[in-house]
């Protein structure tokens, strides 16, 4: 997996990397401040080759250091809270001050930073910037750079060459110098002490500064008497390159899944609207018919050749998160990218499910969608269980049995509430059946269904619309009182139910007493003599979606309103 984020890297160099810059401080050419100038939207404005130092670099030499061109505003501009104490703001003045000496030594080879150094000194220069600050309330978290009579040098590389060399001059006269194979590349390369952090985690456990993906600061993970990160050595060039790569990744390709976030990218570049992750993340079709008819459209073009640029085309996901400042990779992924689009369009395919109103399927529902039908709160969901679920999607292996009983549970909840069912929760216990083999399930009702508890479920919709129609509302209905008993036991229910549906009959004017006659028989004939005295739970699941899809039918029979009970004939 480091190989393949290597070679998704792209001109990557030890000492550069990419930062996302919110502030430019304008100036003119003779040294006047201009204005504060936001750059870009949100949190700012990207820039891919900024100077950047390690960690080792940052706290190397007894002196407090800086990154160059780039910095936070409590480095640049002296802007901190007002809390902040007397220690830490000597410490930001320090670092202030060497962020000026780096500009003030780079003008020696870059003419047209030579006024920045002495604005940024001068104290009422500073007090101005930080007052524009403050009035567009900048915040000491977010960064600036500078902007000399319109030249961003970050847009530049005239001052590249210079960095490299002050780089070089950072490291110690007596660095160690033996080789070693490389973890990543196999080379013989002098690994570098410590490798670069992972940025972007922080949502899901990470830290801000950054996490670790091989870290070896405790003697416990050492061996051979190797420190640091000799004990997985790799060059400073692997390092940056497989660092640099999962940091754009995670700012541009990642899928955040409760707290943890599922990097992907493609050996091959894929244009945005064959993107098959971002598909399960925001379905774009209006309609699961729709979103299913895409990705079989997508799946067939591979298949016959008129999509070439993608049959020889391969996927990658991680699943990351932070934990104690290290990155905990939770599982690799990797297959053809037909192999994707086909577990795709399986996925919306054995999510179909019809809507409430029975009209036609529901709208595609997003991954997160999917796995917030399983509990009350996201926050609720452990991640085994989101994995498992993420797992299936990408891969095509089946649902795991947890989230059929969790969905069942949320599902009966809404039932017994009178609460509107959920499409991604109806949909899941369907898809959980399709995956283990169900021939027979469809998305709307299916009176061949071979199983008994299916019509079972059925069977109660229908007795609880007949009660409805002869009663209209009567608060605690027979589904609210007996759903329960009948989805886990309707031998010893459903007799009694069906036995008091003659008093509600005779309630009913005569066509539409009928109506509903025929729909009771047509389930009955169905289900027999084979009443189940008890339900499995994958029984119980299959009476829940025809109770559901039977509503659904029910609703779609229905002139205009749903709440009419009289049947459109």
């Amino acid at each position: 997996m480091l190989d393949a984020l290597i070679r998704q890297s792209h001109d990557t160099e030890p000492g550069f990397t990419r930062k996302t810059v919110k502030w430019a401080i304008a100036l003119t050419q003779d040294g006047r401040f201009t204005g504060v100038i936001p750059l870009g939207e949100g949190k700012g404005r990207t820039f891919e080759c900024c100077p950047n130092l390690s960690q080792p670099e940052l706290v190397g030499g007894g002196e407090s250091r800086s990154h160059f061109l780039v910095e936070g505003l409590p480095t640049v501009a002296l802007l901190w809270k007002e809390d902040l104490s007397d220690a830490d703001q000597e410490k930001f003045r320090a670092k202030h001050k060497y962020f000026c000496d780096l500009i003030a030594r780079a003008s020696e080879h870059v003419s047209y930073l030579e006024p920045v150094a002495k604005l940024l000194a001068d104290e009422p220069s500073l007090a101005e910037i930080r007052t524009q600050l403050g009035q567009q309330k900048a915040k000491p978290t977010e960064t600036a750079t500078v902007l000399i009579d319109g030249i961003n040098p970050l847009e530049r590389d005239d001052w590249h060459e210079w960095w490299r060399e002050f780089r070089q001059s950072l490291r110690p006269a007596n660095n160690d110098s033996r080789k070693m194979r490389c973890f990543a590349t196999g080379e013989m390369v002098v690994p570098v002490a410590t490798q670069p952090k992972i940025k972007g985690l922080a949502g899901v456990g990470g830290l801000g500064t950054g996490d670790s993906l091989a870290s070896f600061d405790k003697q416990a993970f050492q061996s051979y008497g190797l420190e640091q990160s000799a004990n997985s050595a790799m060059s400073e060039d692997a390092a940056t390159a497989y660092s640099e790569a999962l940091n754009a990744l995670i700012a541009d390709k990642s899928v955040k899944l409760g707290n943890a976030l599922s990097v992907y990218w493609f050996l091959e570049a894929v244009e945005p609207y064959d993107d098959q992750f971002s598909w399960l993340k925001e379905p774009l079709a209006s309609t699961q018919a729709d979103a299913e008819l895409r990705a079989q459209r997508l799946l067939t073009a591979i298949r016959t050749g008129q999509r070439a640029d993608l049959s020889g085309n391969r996927y990658y996901a991680l699943l990351v998160s932070g934990a104690a400042g290290r990155v905990m990779v939770r599982e690799i992924m990797e297959g053809s990218f037909e192999d994707l689009a086909q577990n795709v369009a399986r996925w919306f395919a054995d999510f179909a499910i019809v809507a409430r109103d029975g009209r036609e399927t529901a709208p595609p529902p997003k991954f997160m969608a999917v796995a917030g039908a399983l509990v009350r709160e996201l926050k609720d969901l452990p991640m085994p269980w989101l994995q498992q679920l993420w797992r299936a999607a990408v891969t095509g292996t089946p649902l795991p049995k947890v989230s059929l009983a969790q969905a069942l549970s949320r599902a009966r909840i809404d039932i017994i509430t009178n609460q509107s069912a959920s499409h991604a929760r109806m949909g899941l216990i369907k898809a959980f059946h399709v995956r283990k083999g169900d021939q027979h399930m469809q998305a709307y009702v299916n009176p061949e269904h071979p199983s008994p508890a299916y019509h079972c479920g059925r069977l109660l919709a229908v007795l609880a619309r007949l009660q409805h129609a002869a009663l209209g509302d009567v608060g605690a209905g027979v589904v609210q009182r007996y759903y329960t008993a009948t989805s886990q036991t309707p031998g010893l229910v459903l007799g009694r139910l069906a036995a008091n549906a003659k008093n509600h009959l005779n309630k009913l004017e005569g066509g539409l007493s009928h109506w509903y006659e025929n729909q009771i028989a047509d389930v009955l004939s169905r289900v027999r003599d084979n009443v189940p005295r008890t339900l499995t739970l994958e029984q119980q699941s299959l009476f829940a979606l025809g109770y559901y899809q039977q509503l659904a039918a029910l609703n779609a029979g229905k002139k205009g309103d749903t709440n009419n009970d009289t049947p459109n004939t």
